[in-house]
């Protein structure tokens, strides 16, 4: 019977292709949002985990702000991390950088990559290893040379040919630097930033010779303990009020951001982007879900004077429930299966934009091919009730 019934349903469907592949879409969308949520969601916990890995407990960053009370741009600079090393009693130490983006060419190569100028304790500070070759000292940064440290996907990208990086002469922008280290990959990203496809310069360099001044000004600082960051962090903000000469009633132009609060935050902006896709998912697969019973109350309407003679001949009410709630149901999970296989197929497509990591959840497809069963069970049982419950002199009645 149940072979029968499935049959019916199929050939049922298979007789209105338009309309089935009109009404799948939307399931098809829904599905396809769904496993999207959860590779967002997986992609940037994991891209959290990698970055701030190496991140200490007692890590402190300073970044520009504009603020509402502030005029022109931010007087942060990387000159700052060497007053806050001086002056701070309560840090370790502080490593100014300054970020923008550059394009790197070699070998008739030419990309575009993050630049980060920074001082040579922004290793040790950020807890990065070189791979090979060697980072920049301090008589580097004070000469303002041109010595390029690789993060480790921009080295292979460069130098895919097998060429070993070290020695080498890229131009950066529109200046020569020779490559004197690659660093160990980290992996992760968060936003556009990650390390491992990064050019990284002298601070004095990068600002001279490509950026300008137009870049954004980090400060990597490591107070002396866990406990002291919120000491090191009030007589931070102290010393750069003084040094930019705000007044009283000015904000800070600066922001001050501890290890537990950019975690945090990072965690914070993934799940409300994770929120926002999931009640796309949902409006999505509500819609479809009442075009899908819309569909089926066309479907018996069209099909009353065969609900007529199948009564008439003996069908049973539970039998004509089954038929049309089935023919919702096959419809629901063949548009889930296709949505499941274009959300696999778009995360590898859109994970090559580099915006945001992105990673492989099972639980995104199960999720999604559970809803839209469900979907097809909810708003199809309606229209399969009203087909079983139509009288069959008037079935037959009808034209």
């Amino acid at each position: 019977m149940w072979r029968e019934i499935i049959i019916m349903s199929l050939e049922s469907l298979l007789a209105k292709k338009t309309r089935t592949v009109l009404s799948m879409l939307g399931i098809i969308i829904g599905v396809a949002t769904v496993i999207a949520v959860f590779a967002i969601g997986q992609g940037a916990q994991n891209a959290v985990n990698a970055q701030f890995q190496n991140l200490s407990a007692n890590s402190i960053m300073i970044m520009s702000n504009r603020g509402r009370e502030a005029t022109g741009s931010s007087k942060l600079s990387v000159a700052d991390a060497a007053v806050i090393r001086e002056q701070a009693a309560q840090v370790k130490s502080a490593a100014g950088a300054i970020t923008g983006n550059v394009s790197v060419a070699y070998g008739g190569e030419d990309k575009s990559y993050s630049l980060i100028g920074a001082d040579s304790e922004y290793l040790s500070i950020s807890n990065l290893t070189v791979a090979s070759g060697r980072f920049f000292g301090p008589d580097e940064v004070a000469g303002k040379e041109m010595a390029a440290v690789l993060g480790a996907t921009a080295a292979a990208d460069l130098f895919a040919d097998g060429t070993d990086p070290i020695g080498a002469t890229v131009t950066v922008g529109a200046k020569k630097a020779e490559v004197i280290g690659v660093l160990k990959k980290v992996g992760g990203r968060l936003g556009p930033l990650s390390v491992d496809e990064a050019v990284i310069l002298p601070n004095t360099a990068a600002e001279k010779n490509i950026l300008g001044g137009r870049g954004m000004v980090m400060i990597n600082i490591q107070a002396d303990s866990v406990d002291n960051i919120e000491a090191a962090t009030q007589e931070i903000t102290a010393i750069l009020r003084a040094e930019h000469k705000l007044k009283i009633d000015q904000e800070d132009d600066f922001r001050i951001m501890d290890a537990g609060s950019m975690v945090a935050t990072a965690q914070e902006t993934a799940k409300m982007m994770s929120y926002l896709l999931t009640a796309i998912a949902a409006i999505t697969l509500l819609v479809s879900g009442i075009g899908i019973m819309n569909v089926m109350f066309v479907t018996v309407a069209e099909r009353t004077k065969e609900i007529g003679i199948a009564k008439a001949i003996g069908g049973k009410r539970a039998d004509i429930l089954w038929q049309f709630l089935l023919e919702s149901v096959i419809l629901s999970m063949l548009g889930g299966l296709i949505g499941i296989g274009l959300g696999l197929g778009l995360i590898p497509l859109v994970a090559k934009i580099n915006i945001i990591t992105l990673a492989y959840s099972w639980n995104g497809p199960i999720i999604g091919f559970s809803f839209s069963v469900l979907v097809g069970i909810f708003f199809g049982f309606y229209p399969a009730f009203k087909a079983s419950r139509l009288d069959p002199v008037d079935a037959l009645r009808s034209e």
